[in-house]
Parts: structure tokens; C-alpha cells; sequence
């Protein structure tokens, strides 16, 4: 729940109705979140996402028509100004690192008790992240490698674009303006852009980016 009172809007998506609403029940159950769409495939996960527009979205993995990483980029290509967690079986390193850098903001084995998955939830809906804690120090070395040879790969397009704005000094709804994009959307795009800088204003992710060669 919000400050003001206000539920958490969320969609479920999981092709598994037994598991999905589980799910569905304990978010409801906590009394913070209202789950306002469930899907069956990630298709339809989508759709509602675009119907919706849902703070935070709960995508399983294996999901049919689209997986959940396949929604999750389509999400962040589009600007969806949505906060996707993605739930599986599998929490290999490998599958856990392509998914936050197509800019997921959390990841849980599908094994997670049902309070986990609450607390995920908000966790990502205040602005945080959400990774299983067995993983956290094997993801982050390898970010770590992976930002050594190319920062890049853990910036998206949009954020690129938002960076190089920030750089020549452009304002929120200026960037907004010139991307054909809505100004809440930008501001989406600007806090994954912090998290992955580890910073919290616009100066430090311009001094963070010079730092790290993103902006020759």
C-alpha cells in the first residue's frame, strides 16, 4: 500500500491456474494489493498490461505465445511504465542476469513462499529490487564483469537516450517531448537508469556515466 492509502495495482501471469491463483490470493490477502487482471499466456499478459497499466506486473517465465522475458522487453520497448517481476523454476545466474539486464526488477524461483512473493511485490512497487538471496553475490560479480567490457549491455535504448539527454542538460518533459513519450514514462526510464548507475539525481548518473566511458 502506497502512502496515501492507495492498493498496488498488479497483474498475475501464470499458465498454471492452481499456482496462479495462490498468487493471486496472497497478494489479495495482504490487504495491499488490488490484482487487476490474471492471464493465462504471456499474450494476454501483455494485453492487459497495455489495458491496465498495472505498477507492477508478476510474469512467469514459461509462459505460452511469449516467455516472461520475451513481455518484459516488450514492456520496457514500449515504455509501459510498469515494474515486472519474473518467476521460474530456474534461477540459474545466466537466466537470472538476462533477465534484469532487459531491465526486470525482480526475479523469484517459483518455489518462493507466497510471503516472499508479497514482499517482492512491495519492494518493486517502492522502488526497489527483488533477486533470491542465494544469487545476489554470483548476479552482482557478474554485472560487474559484464560492465568492465561494456556498460552498455546494461543500459536500454531508451535509457541511453535519456542519459545523453541529461547530459546536454534537457528537463524531464523536454525529453518527454522529443522521445514522443509521456513524461511518467521517462521518469520510469530515468529511475531504472539510477538503479543500474547506482546513483539518486541526474548530476551523479551524468558524473557516473563519464566515469564509466558511456557518454564518449
Amino acid at each position: 500500500m502506497h502512502a496515501d492509502g492507495t492498493r498496488v495495482r498488479v497483474v498475475v501471469a501464470d499458465d498454471h491456474p492452481i499456482y496462479r491463483e495462490g498468487v493471486v490470493r496472497a497478494l489479495i490477502r495482504s490487504g495491499e494489493v488490488d490484482v487487476v487482471a490474471e492471464a493465462q499466456d504471456g499474450a494476454q499478459a501483455l494485453a492487459f498490461i497495455r489495458e491496465h497499466r498495472p505498477e507492477v506486473a508478476v510474469i512467469d517465465q514459461r509462459l505460452p505465445h511469449l516467455d516472461g522475458v520475451a513481455v518484459l522487453h516488450a514492456v520496457v520497448r514500449d515504455g509501459l511504465p510498469v515494474r515486472v517481476i519474473i518467476l521460474s523454476a530456474h534461477t540459474d545466474d545466466a537466466l537470472v542476469f538476462r533477465a534484469i539486464e532487459e531491465g526486470a526488477a525482480g526475479y523469484l524461483a517459483k518455489d518462493a513462499s507466497r510471503n516472499e512473493i508479497v514482499d517482492a511485490v512491495m519492494r518493486v512497487a517502492r522502488g526497489g529490487t527483488a533477486l533470491p538471496e542465494d544469487l545476489t553475490g554470483g548476479l552482482m560479480d557478474q554485472v560487474r564483469r559484464r560492465a568492465g567490457r561494456d556498460d552498455r549491455l546494461l543500459l536500454s535504448e531508451r535509457e541511453q537516450q535519456v542519459l545523453r539527454a541529461f547530459a546536454e542538460g534537457k528537463s524531464i518533459p523536454r525529453i518527454a517531448e522529443e522521445l514522443f513519450l509521456a513524461p511518467s514514462t521517462v521518469k520510469t526510464h530515468t529511475q531504472r537508469l539510477y538503479e543500474k548507475l547506482e546513483v539518486g539525481d541526474r548530476a551523479a548518473a551524468v558524473a557516473e556515466a563519464m566515469r564509466r566511458g558511456l557518454l564518449e
